[in-house]
């Protein structure tokens, strides 16, 4: 079982790499690990997330309030949209709020990320919406993201920035990074004139791959509700929105991927 200081300590390297992939800048973005239903490890607030070490983490129970945080460090103001995921979301054990450049500038845009553009985004993503705005440190932010949380593993917050969340510590990173890429790779494509989407009927070729392989979560491939009433699966419809259990999923969405490419004829 791993130890709580070394649970810290991936807390730190997590912090690192969103700071050294200009996710946050300055004090932005925080971090939560769920120990047990009544204790969260947590970033402090006011602090360089790329400066961290395991002495500036925080211990929160499920209200948010301190159970232990050394002199000089108190918990991220914005808990309390952490503790909703892990309140609405039982699957869930890591949160990771950041600000992403390009992420964000679609969220400040009011563009939610729905356009099918390449397999990965869509197996692992599917679709990732924009939670109205709210007042940082309020309960605006959590009310707001609410209502997304059944539906999706990961929400752009409205002139804000970006909130993932899986099983893990890890996984919640990767769920941010995937978003930042495929925001990038949107913008990108758009400056050279529109992407080219997948059709219809390749997206539910991956959605069905995606649900073969069993990966979990919350995702368009097991709840849309097209889907669930026996229709074709959509991936833009705002309404739809599946998490992976392990540290291999990276991985076996590459795998994925592959055998996708290769039905595809690429």
């Amino acid at each position: 079982m791993v130890s709580e200081y070394e649970i810290k300590k991936q807390i730190c390297d997590i912090g690192k790499r969103i700071y050294d992939r200009g996710m946050v800048a300055a004090n932005d973005g925080n971090i939560s690990v769920k120990l047990n239903d009544n204790e969260f490890l947590c970033t402090p607030t006011g602090v360089s997330k790329g400066f961290m070490t395991p002495d500036y983490i925080c211990k929160v129970n499920a209200k948010g309030e301190v159970i232990q945080a050394n002199k000089g460090f108190k918990p991220s103001s914005e808990i309390k949209m952490h503790m909703r995921v892990y309140k609405e979301r039982p699957d869930v054990q890591s949160v990771v709020h950041a600000h992403p450049i390009y992420a964000t500038s679609f969220a400040i845009a009011g563009i939610p990320l729905t356009q099918p553009i390449m397999p990965e985004a869509v197996i692992a993503l599917g679709c990732v919406p924009i939670a109205e705005y709210g007042t940082p440190s309020t309960e605006e932010i959590p009310d707001a993201v609410s209502k997304y949380l059944q539906y999706y593993d990961a929400v752009l917050l409205e002139n804000h920035g970006a909130l993932a969340y899986s099983d893990s510590l890890l996984n919640a990173y990767h769920k941010m990074e995937s978003l930042e890429f495929y925001a990038q790779l949107l913008f990108l494509s758009r400056q050279l004139g529109g992407p080219k989407e997948l059709s219809n009927s390749q997206v539910e070729r991956l959605y069905e791959i995606r649900r073969q392989f069993g990966l979990k979560g919350k995702h368009p491939a097991d709840l849309c509700p097209n889907a669930k009433a026996g229709k074709a699966s959509c991936h833009s419809c705002g309404k739809c929105g599946t998490v992976s259990s392990s540290n291999e999923e990276g991985d076996l969405i590459a795998e994925i991927t592959k055998k996708v490419m290769e039905q595809l004829g690429k």
